[in-house]
């Protein structure tokens, strides 16, 4: 290894030498340059080089050859000064060369090395194309070679020969063969067209540039169009088209956009966006027939997709096309652009009815309901809003009465009402629909529970003992449903509302009780029982809350967030002087270890206890358990002895 880094250094000497020489770097500056070059060179040479490696070589040299650049030109300024007879040391000469030479070569090396990196293959190509060294088709080829599976590279290859190179043949017969290896690509359908597209409209406009006359810019284009077709009626069909005086690039874009538009359908016959692509390129191109076509397109979309909720979705949207977007369009239920999409909805529920249909109709009323500032507030709307409100409603409702109302849009129902002000029509659709069908909803539930809590909340007058005892029941009926991580926001508003009348808050700790014993306690994230701990601790001092706790506690499985917490409460007591809560945190500690031996920070916190609080006899007793009882004993850290 070290002889081949030496050879290699040694190739560097007529380059450093006419660096030297030029003035350009000093001779401490060369010997730097050296030193680092070898310590890269070292670094590929491993076993196992790393990408990395190769990449802080290449930034080495580019920052290297960019200093260089610098310098040149200084010196060049200088020679200005000193006249014309010493300009030629300012000469092209081996130093110009040899920098990117080298670069190319590490990328060589480093894509040779890790062949399937496409992210690096691209780094090396656009070094290429901007340094212009002429290795831009090689490297291309050697790419597709490695990656033919890659439509991006087909892509990348064809736009270079297209726009940098000026080659359209060799352009097309890459995105044609990119087709026969990947025909499944919907990208390289896309960009095929624009591609032919784009061409002919630079032929268009050199036509326009050299005059009507020149009509042999279309017969090249006929040629070139031959082996895409396999016939020869590209320069007749011209000669005709030319005699009735009809444009022939837009005739010309109509057959390309036609046979492009069948080969796609036959290699991709369910992708729905390629189908959307295509429309937007047609309608977005000046071409003869394009109506007819537009509308062969639409029914073939039909044909193939009627059976899928966002086709309808996407065409109903389209009907909206022609008119202002839907934040900016005048706010009636009479838009006739809105009507063709309303109708196209119906009809869509009609063909297909599902919850995702629904949903996505509800979806597109909400847009034209929200306001032009983007508040999406249906109470602050202006009047002729109240149109589209009252069809979303009956949209709500046809979704409820045929059965496809789902957790979701019925708490979007609810949540509508909600928004409206409604509050007492959301209370009775929020009833009636968790003693229905969705009386196992939680998020229904949830917001059922939590929309009353803050209804009374919110409310100045005190609620009542009646209010709180239908509270309660609405909880008890939506905690039980509904598992301890997913009500976390309603137990703490339940809390806080029952915070200052005791009988029923000792009911929900008892319900909490009751969820813990059947859920479980966590182990991290969310805990109930730390938060119930928690709470009567800043309500009723440390003696209610190590009650509390030794309840949680003897549950079956009450969690180490629980452990954490109680150890916290009591050490922080203990911290202040008192040694019963110490005896107490230490008792925490062995019941705790006992479940969760294998607990490595458990382990260290009760040994930084013992360090802090306890004595050194007691504190080497801990870690010497810990050493004993964790399997990894080496992931046990002892915390730093203080004494």
């Amino acid at each position: 290894m070290a002889d081949t880094v030496q050879y290699k250094l040694e190739r560097m000497v007529d380059e450093l030498d006419d660096l030297e020489r030029k003035g350009i770097f000093t001779r401490q500056e060369i010997a730097e340059i050296v030193k680092q070059r070898r310590k890269f060179e070292y670094r590929l040479k491993r076993p196992s080089p790393l990408k990395q490696d190769f990449l802080a070589y290449i930034d080495y040299e580019t920052q290297l050859d960019s200093l260089r650049r610098l310098r040149k030109k200084s010196v060049a300024r200088e020679l200005e000064k000193q006249g014309d007879k010493r300009r030629r040391r300012n000469k092209k000469s081996v130093s110009d060369f040899a920098g990117i030479s080298r670069i190319v070569e590490i990328y060589r090396i480093a894509v040779m090395r890790f062949k399937g990196d496409l992210e690096l293959w691209f780094r090396y190509l656009e070094f290429c194309k901007d340094k212009k060294n002429g290795r831009m088709k090689k490297v291309l080829a050697q790419l597709i070679r490695f990656h033919p599976k890659a439509p991006g590279v087909w892509i990348y290859a064809a736009a270079w020969e297209f726009d940098h190179n000026l080659n359209v043949s060799a352009a097309r017969a890459l995105m044609q063969n990119g087709l026969r290896v990947c025909p499944h690509s919907e990208d390289l359908w896309v960009e095929y067209l624009r591609m032919e597209l784009t061409y002919l409209n630079k032929l268009r406009v050199r036509k326009v540039a050299l005059g009507e006359e020149k009509e042999n810019v279309v017969h090249d284009y006929d040629m070139l169009l031959d082996e895409e077709r396999g016939n020869d009626d590209g320069s007749n069909a011209g000669t005709e088209v030319s005699e009735k005086k009809v444009d022939l690039f837009r005739e010309k874009g109509l057959l390309i956009l036609q046979t492009i538009y069948t080969g796609a359908v036959e290699a991709l016959p369910s992708s729905f966006g390629l189908r959307k692509r295509l429309l937007e390129i047609l309608e977005a191109t000046d071409l003869t027939h394009s109506e007819e076509m537009h509308k062969e397109m639409l029914s073939d979309m039909k044909r193939d997709f009627s059976r899928e909720p966002e086709y309808w979705d996407w065409l109903a949207r389209l009907e909206m096309t022609d008119s202002k977007s839907m934040s900016e369009m005048s706010v009636t239920l009479a838009l006739p652009q809105f009507q063709k999409a309303i109708q196209v909805y119906e009809e869509a529920l009609q063909f297909l009815p599902s919850p995702m249909m629904f949903n996505l109709y509800i979806k597109f009323l909400m847009d034209a309901i929200a306001p032009k500032g983007g508040e999406n507030d249906p109470s602050k709307v202006s009047s002729p809003t109240e149109d589209y409100i009252s069809h979303l409603l009956v949209v709500y409702e046809k979704a409820d009465v045929v059965g496809y109302m789902t957790e979701d849009l019925a708490c979007q129902y609810v949540s509508f009402y909600l928004q409206l002000g409604r509050f007492d029509e959301a209370r009775k659709l929020a009833d009636r629909l968790c003693s229905g069908k969705l009386s196992d909803s939680e998020k229904l539930w949830i917001l059922r529970a939590s929309m009353e809590i803050k209804s009374f909340t919110d409310d100045t007058s005190a609620p009542s003992k009646d209010d709180f005892q239908y509270v309660l029941g609405l909880l008890r009926s939506a905690l039980t449903k509904v598992s301890i991580s997913q009500a976390e926001d309603l137990w703490l508003m339940a809390l806080n509302f029952f915070a200052k009348q005791k009988k029923y808050l000792d009911k929900l700790v008892e319900m909490s009780l009751i969820s813990v014993a059947k859920d479980g306690g966590s182990d991290d994230g969310f805990s109930l029982s730390s938060v119930i701990v928690n709470f009567m601790l800043q309500k009723d001092g440390i003696h209610k809350a190590r009650k509390t706790y030794k309840r949680f506690l003897a549950l079956p499985h009450p969690g180490l967030a629980l452990y954490r917490c109680c150890i916290e409460l009591e050490v922080n007591l203990a911290s202040v002087g008192d040694k019963d809560c110490l005896a107490n945190a230490r008792k925490l500690y062995e019941s705790a270890l006992a479940t969760y031996g294998q607990d490595v920070t458990l382990w260290q916190n009760y040994h930084s206890m013992e360090i802090k609080l306890g004595t050194s006899e007691t504190a080497n007793a801990v870690c010497w358990r810990a050493r004993k009882t964790l399997k990894n004993s080496a992931a046990f850290v002892a915390a730093p002895d203080l004494y």
